[in-house]
């Protein structure tokens, strides 16, 4: 059940991302006077489809992408039988070339408004809750493996990222700043300031590792909250309120120390040492096999939120659009360094409908919509034929040098570049289908 849930979300998400992507082509293609042949989401064979004046309107049985067929174009559909008889004045050859490119870009401008919009939604409906760098720094980090080799330790806190305080914990995972050369935190450990620099390859390690939760998190000090009716929390005597201070002869300041001690014992009946209106409590605990007794966490920490109004959302959810775009860039630079591998940090359909999870909840669907819309907006702007890309950096040159690249070489670039995407589509699946089989061995 939740792999298909996993992918109707995919379907979805991407299905209206093509949708309006397609429309923005459509759009600027009929404003010019261009004729439109056909605007489809998804690929034939047709399921549902209606003609309306000169366009055929239609839904495809194949999902994960679509198309818009402008009359006297060449593009992938490399339909190129009346391409020698003279332009007619409706055919998008026979168009300026700067109308050209507006119908090019049309695709790509209007992913971009769609992703600044679902962020600056994000931002105006939903405002922002976080925990302060000062709250989390009462007490410090947990250190997951990775952390550890990076240098950090259990208890240290980070103060700054690249040499800029932090205000916010979640600034120590701006990935744009992770990713900048000679990256490094600043941390306060046993009163003292030390550099802990961030190697060119950390966000591969994070991915070889498949981390499943941060390699660094907050430690929580906490109580116990609601306890489930028959849970071996609530058969042992536990009450809300109670405060965990020692498990299986091991102090426990922290949710992160229970957890792990819990861990170690599935399936095992555990003292624990609770202090429960000043006294303290023993209890014999069952732990389940998933490692949990049963109860809810109560949060110690002091979990902060911001409202914001529209015109202070409209500038922070268009940065926060922008950010992905540049996490984007910066991950390619770093692919062609030789400092992040392709194989461990692009995925494809399969890794797309993991990211999107086996629940619906549709905060986390709109949220990675917006993301996936600007990706799509910068995939689609790389210079590769048979994306739009290579469509602007062809119209491009004419316009800048005054000369048309003859109708023979675009047709060749369209099969050159429909061959690159091809492969790279073997690519992202393969590498997807690899990575399932991985995960699971």
């Amino acid at each position: 059940m939740e792999g298909l849930i996993m992918a109707a979300q995919l379907i979805l998400g991407l299905s209206i991302l093509v949708g309006l992507h397609e429309l923005g082509h459509l759009l600027a293609a009929k404003a010019f006077g261009m004729r439109v042949e056909k605007y489809y989401i998804g690929f034939p064979p047709r399921v549902f489809g209606f003609k309306y004046g000169e366009t055929e309107y239609a839904l495809g049985a194949l999902p994960l992408g679509g198309f818009v067929k402008i009359s006297g174009m060449v593009d992938e559909s490399l339909d190129t039988e009346n391409l020698n008889a003279t332009p007619e004045p409706w055919e998008f050859r026979a168009k300026p070339a700067w109308q050209r490119l507006i119908v090019m870009l049309g695709g790509i401008i209007v992913n971009v408004i769609t992703g600044i919009i679902i962020f600056i939604g994000f931002v105006y409906f939903n405002g922002e809750t976080y925990y302060s760098a000062k709250e989390i720094n009462k007490y410090g980090v947990g250190v997951s493996e990775v952390g550890k080799e990076l240098g950090l330790q259990q208890n240290d806190k980070i103060i700054k990222v690249n040499g800029k305080t932090i205000s916010r914990f979640e600034e120590v995972f701006d990935m744009t700043a992770l990713m900048e050369a000679g990256s490094y935190y600043t941390v306060l450990r046993d009163e003292k300031e030390v550099e802990v620099k961030i190697p060119a390859d950390f966000m591969e390690r994070l991915a070889e590792r498949n981390q499943k939760k941060s390699f660094i998190e907050p430690l929580i000090p906490f109580k116990v909250g609601a306890i489930e009716k028959g849970s071996p929390a609530d058969k042992a005597g536990l009450q809300k309120g109670d405060s965990v201070t020692e498990a299986d002869g091991i102090t426990v300041k922290y949710l992160q120390d229970f957890q792990a001690i819990l861990y170690e014992n599935k399936n095992k009946t555990l003292a624990v040492k609770l202090l429960r209106d000043g006294k303290e409590v023993l209890a014999e605990v069952a732990v389940r096999e998933d490692g949990k007794i049963g109860f809810a966490v109560d949060n110690r920490l002091n979990l902060e939120r911001e409202q914001y109004s529209l015109m202070e959302s409209i500038p922070k959810g268009t940065k926060n659009a922008f950010n992905v775009v540049a996490v984007n860039v910066m991950a390619f630079g770093k692919m062609f360094k030789g400092e992040l591998s392709p194989s461990k940090s692009l995925s494809g359909p399969i890794g797309i409908a993991q990211i999107f999870g086996g629940t619906w909840d549709w905060f986390r669907f709109w949220q990675i919509t917006g993301m996936l819309s600007m990706v799509l907006a910068f995939m689609n702007l790389l210079p590769i034929p048979a994306l739009d890309g290579g469509h602007v950096l062809f119209l491009t040159y004419e316009i800048v040098s005054g000369r048309t690249p003859s109708d023979k070489f675009l047709e060749i670039s369209q099969k050159v570049g429909m061959v690159i995407l091809l492969a790279l589509m073997v690519f992202a699946f393969g590498n997807d289908i690899y990575k399932l089989i991985e995960q699971y061995l």
